[in-house]
């Protein structure tokens, strides 16, 4: 991902935002608004145990097409048979082939939290996440400036979803808690190279309090992964593509939360 590669895909999801906006302003009956269950998402996450947020995505930035046939419904009914703690969508079209309509397929077939994930960079994306039955949604730091993030953060919680505040550094990391985040994701991929650096994920550990619900993202791959992440202070685990590759990808989050629960005796 090219430095401005960030900046085009913000630019995009705003574009789109807007048309979608004006289309519905334009259209009898406009969005239907459900309160929604954002403390069900950050209560499944502080449950004891490994708790996962397995991720429907079709395609990466990083390496292209993940899965050429792609059922968000169906991979979404495997994660919940397999422990899945809540799901995650990915909706931005551009760059992940995501669409509002695979949350949607998701919501209609489980019960558990959803988290939709995409560049949400204006109100209206927050107000499509709750008519869609979305239950928390992210909010990415390095997309936003910091009036923007209080304010999409303050609208989530006024239609009951939970902000999953995304972050990379010490400094974006003081702008999250700074505007309130409960929920703190720490994302170990650069978003303009692309690079994982799984250092970041120990740096900034310690940094979140603990009253914040520490989320790590990027780059887990195994058991070891995982319970070293979990001793050094994070509640749970945003993984996508260490799923998305498999032939079953619930079955393949079964056998990562057999291995990770093993050593612990659970």
């Amino acid at each position: 991902m090219t430095h401005d590669l960030l900046e085009a895909i913000v630019a995009g999801a705003r574009r789109a935002a807007e048309l979608r906006a004006g289309a519905a302003e334009a259209a009898p009956g406009g969005v239907t608004l459900t309160a929604r269950h954002g403390e069900a998402f950050r209560a499944s996450l502080r449950q004891p145990g490994i708790r996962i947020i397995a991720e429907c995505k079709r395609r990466s930035p990083s390496r292209g097409v993940l899965r050429r046939e792609y059922d968000p419904g169906a991979i979404a009914e495997g994660y919940a048979a397999h422990g899945a703690a809540a799901i995650s969508v990915l909706t931005e079209p551009s760059f992940f082939d995501g669409a509002l309509e695979h949350l949607h397929a998701v919501r209609a077939r489980v019960p558990l939290p959803l988290l939709r994930k995409d560049f949400i960079v204006t109100e209206y994306q927050v107000f499509e996440a709750a008519a869609a039955g979305a239950d928390a949604v992210l909010l990415i730091v390095a997309a936003l400036d910091d009036g923007t993030l209080c304010r999409l953060m303050d609208l989530a919680r006024t239609f009951g979803l939970a902000p999953l505040v995304e972050v990379h550094d010490t400094d974006e990391l003081g702008r999250a808690l700074r505007a309130g985040a409960d929920i703190i994701g720490v994302n170990s991929r650069n978003l303009r190279t692309l690079q994982v650096h799984p250092s970041v994920l120990e740096e900034l550990a310690p940094l979140i309090p603990a009253d914040v619900v520490a989320v790590a993202e990027s780059g887990l791959k195994t058991a070891a992964d995982l319970i070293r992440l979990r001793q050094v202070g994070y509640s749970a685990f945003l993984i996508g593509e260490r799923f998305m590759t498999e032939p079953d990808p619930g079955a393949a989050l079964g056998r990562l939360r057999d291995d990770v629960e093993r050593p612990w005796g659970a």
